[in-house]
């Protein structure tokens, strides 16, 4: 259970953006300074982790939620409306600089994802976040290969194998049903794609 439990928070939605915009510092071809990819890690990293933590314990104290874990479809709709504006807000930044707009789309599919998750809720469908962000790591690490004719095949491997892994961890602790997994996930793979081809 521990293990399980390691997991999911290792691999937590808040944490997965900053690893991911760290991770395409270090591994794709651009001419960015140091202080520069200290600058936009440091921004992703507070209005994706720091400023979500906040607004959840924020929540709790108001008893908006019961837990941090917000296992209801009704406690996870004001949080997930908050980090649709927060995500899209964070795109519409990226891309207005010329040279962070590969960043832009990760943030608006990260914004579409969210989006499509919470018109789930209508639906009683409460599609994992947890696989969706690892999802859309996996979709944004593909569109860049595409896009630049770069290799990323052994990233895309290590997010497909992590996936399965938090897929598994999740299940076991059930927070969420086989159906919800994939949902969650497919939806992620597939925003960032989509979204290539849109914007």
């Amino acid at each position: 259970m521990r293990f399980h439990k390691f997991i999911s928070t290792i691999l937590h939605p808040i944490v997965v953006p900053t690893v991911g915009v760290m991770l395409y510092f270090l591994i794709s071809k651009n001419t960015y300074l140091s202080h520069q990819k200290f600058t936009v890690l440091s921004v992703v990293f507070i209005f994706t982790y720091l400023v979500p933590l906040l607004i959840l314990i924020l929540f709790k104290k108001l008893r908006i939620i019961k837990s941090y874990r917000t296992e209801s479809i009704r406690e996870r709709k004001i949080p997930i409306a908050l980090m649709i504006i927060l995500f899209y807000l964070m795109g519409n930044t990226m891309n207005s600089a010329s040279n962070l707009k590969d960043l832009g789309l990760l943030f608006y599919a990260t914004s579409a994802g969210l989006l499509i998750i919470y018109g789930l809720f209508f639906f009683y469908i409460k599609a994992s976040i947890h696989l969706l962000s690892l999802g859309i790591a996996g979709g944004f690490f593909m569109i860049l290969g595409n896009n630049y004719s770069q290799s990323y095949l052994l990233v895309i491997i290590i997010i497909f194998l992590l996936s399965g892994l938090l897929a598994s961890a999740r299940l076991h602790l059930k927070a969420h049903t086989t159906r919800e997994i994939y949902i969650g996930f497919f939806i992620g793979l597939a925003t960032p794609i989509l979204l290539n081809f849109l914007l």
